[in-house]
């Protein structure tokens, strides 16, 4: 056991603290035990890391959420929004037989211009017999108006008749008392009188139903008889029905389904004979829901884009927005008063007049179309509280 110890000392010698030995021993125990404390900070630091970046991201991403909130409400998208354009099922307030049709389908026409012609025959003979009706009023009226003074003179002569008899009747109702007649002879003067009175008033009735189908004054013109005024009538609406046998383009526009009226075929009043769509008045139309219309109104800037035209932005501006919703004039309107009722949120039609330019693509109805609407509406703190 000693030699042990004494071994170890011979083998570990003493070292003085002053010796370069020493200093040398104690650097090296310095730089070993660096790591350790280094180890000891990184794990401290990793420790706090963890929570310090969890509090700041939630901080970026309440920061985030409050900008987009204060820049959001401002535009309103809409992607259910279609083309719409006058259109017009063409027909006639006629019937006939059709004559002609001088376009095709697919045609641009002009407002105004023949689309369909009837067979104009009858409605020719119909707008003669109404002119010769006319006249025959004419000569009607005035026949009347001189019947109606022979009317006066037979009724003037009958009043000449009812003061003879009234003077016969007065003597015979002297003589009758005296007996210088007989009672026969002052009854049948008597008779007489009331008969002539009568037959006078009759005629001048008659003179008063007369003046009052010419109008009730002799001096109003014929053409203000309403009597001539019926029968002018009959001849417009010959004139106007010979018009309508003709059917012309109302606007603008392209034509659709014109092969469907042919030559000779009978057309019947009021029956659609093809189509029309207009290339002029042409609007967009979107249903967005409710719930993004706070703060839209009409002559808000609108950009719209249609699918068909990928890239291209028309711009816009909203024209009206609709005073009710969509399901409001629908067959089967919701029914509140049920005990099911489940609220969904309703779409308003909004009209969006475009702003089109020469050279720009077609435009056609029924297209699909997104709109974003500038409301110019700008969020602020205080809408949170």
């Amino acid at each position: 056991m000693s030699q042990s110890t004494g071994a170890s000392a011979a083998a570990s010698p003493a070292v003085s603290p002053g010796t370069p030995r020493a200093r040398d021993m104690g650097a090296a125990q310095e730089t070993a035990a660096r790591p350790a404390r280094s180890e000891g900070r990184m794990r401290i630091s990793r420790h706090a890391l963890g929570p310090m970046l969890m509090i700041a991201g939630i901080v970026v991403v309440a920061v985030g959420a409050l900008v987009f909130w204060l820049q959001g409400g401002r535009y309103v998208a809409i992607d259910d929004a279609y083309v719409h354009a006058a259109k017009e099922a063409l027909s006639t307030d006629v019937s006939g037989i059709v004559a002609a049709v001088p376009v095709k389908d697919g045609d641009h026409v002009a407002q105004g211009q023949v689309l369909v012609r009837l067979v104009p025959n009858h409605f020719r003979v119909a707008m003669a017999a109404a002119e010769a009706n006319l006249r025959q009023t004419e000569l009607t009226l005035q026949a009347m108006r001189r019947d109606y003074a022979r009317m006066l003179s037979d009724a003037d002569a009958k009043a000449a008749q009812v003061r003879s008899d009234q003077a016969n009747f007065d003597r015979f109702a002297k003589l009758v008392k005296s007996g210088g007649i007989t009672r026969a002879e002052y009854d049948d003067a008597r008779f007489k009188l009331a008969a002539d009175q009568a037959a006078e008033q009759a005629l001048r009735l008659q003179a008063e139903v007369q003046l009052a189908k010419l109008g009730g004054s002799l001096t109003l013109p014929i053409h203000e008889v309403p009597a001539y005024q019926e029968a002018a009538a009959r001849l417009e609406q010959t004139r106007l029905d010979d018009g309508d046998s003709i059917i012309r383009a109302p606007f603008p526009g392209v034509l659709t389904n014109v092969e469907s009226t042919q030559k000779g075929m009978y057309l019947t009043a009021g029956t659609a004979a093809f189509g029309i769509v207009s290339t002029r008045d042409i609007w967009i139309e979107a249903e967005p829901k409710e719930t993004e219309l706070t703060w839209v109104k009409p002559g808000d800037p609108v950009q719209v884009s249609v699918d068909t035209y990928p890239g291209r932005v028309w711009r816009g501006v909203v024209e009206s927005i609709a005073p009710n919703s969509g399901s409001e004039f629908s067959i089967l309107p919701a029914q509140n008063t049920s005990g099911n009722w489940v609220k969904v949120v309703q779409r308003i039609p909004v009209r969006i007049r475009i702003f089109r330019k020469p050279g720009d693509p077609v435009l056609r109805a029924g297209m699909s179309v997104e709109a974003t609407i500038d409301t110019g509406h700008v969020r602020h703190l205080s809408d949170l509280f």
